[in-house]
């Protein structure tokens, strides 16, 4: 615990030590107030809890655009500044690492996220929403925002570069993203396992309308541990070549 603290602490003030990670959260939160006040609130009449829903959505665009920026860099940055090779001499695991790094983007995320709270607090000026809806709205763009981080993370794993990283990263969301309409022409029973992999519609979606489920949360974690998983054998390679 105390190597990934160390590795968490490093990585965590990268973010603050300069203008990237100020300006991905200032980015996301713009984009964020501009897309619930002309979407969300500003396309006619509606009810409280259909605007709550319409910004979870838009948040969930851009929550995972968000955490592959914060991903992208964490291993393709050091490989570019030649600071890895130091990282994998040092007497740490490469579980140590990837977890060290993966928590401190998401700490970064999970305080973007938790800054836009403000957004959804405004509906209480003209209308009602359940605290519950919020809750469990916030708790699915969380759970859906570490998935996409430990995607981005295996992307910044594999690539040499940041921008291939990025790449690499919006692939694989990409391809999760496909699965839901690549179910819809796909006969049962495969159209079914294939509809269970949809990062969105199938998992994110029931967050949205306020419902919490068991089977949603096991699912964005099964992603995020085979992701770090993953990462961790890449990095393993890596080191002992």
């Amino acid at each position: 615990m105390r190597n990934i603290s160390i590795i968490a602490g490093r990585e965590l003030a990268g973010y603050f030590r300069t203008p990237s990670g100020y300006l991905i959260v200032a980015a996301t939160l713009l984009v964020q107030g501009l897309l619930f006040n002309t979407r969300a609130m500003g396309s006619g009449a509606k009810l409280s809890s259909q605007v709550l829903q319409d910004f979870l959505r838009d948040s969930s665009g851009t929550t995972t655009v968000a955490a592959v920026l914060l991903a992208m860099r964490l291993f393709a940055e050091e490989r570019q500044s030649g600071t890895l090779t130091l990282l994998f001499t040092s007497p740490v695991r490469e579980s140590q690492v990837v977890i060290g790094k993966f928590l401190s983007a998401f700490v970064v995320l999970a305080i973007l996220i938790l800054m836009s709270l403000y957004l959804p607090a405004l509906i209480f000026v003209n209308g009602k929403v359940s605290v519950g809806h919020i809750a469990g709205g916030y708790l699915g763009l969380l759970l859906l925002g570490g998935a996409a981080l430990s995607l981005g993370l295996l992307g910044s794993a594999l690539a040499r570069s940041q921008l291939v990283a990025g790449v690499l990263s919006a692939v694989f969301i990409f391809v999760l993203f496909l699965s839901w309409a690549l179910s819809r022409v796909v006969d049962p029973p495969l159209g079914s396992v294939i509809e269970y992999f949809s990062l969105y519609e199938r998992h994110f979606f029931p967050f949205m309308r306020g419902l919490v489920q068991l089977s949603d949360i096991v699912f964005y974690l099964s992603v995020m541990y085979l992701a770090l998983l993953a990462s961790t054998r890449v990095v393993q390679s890596e080191r002992w070549q």
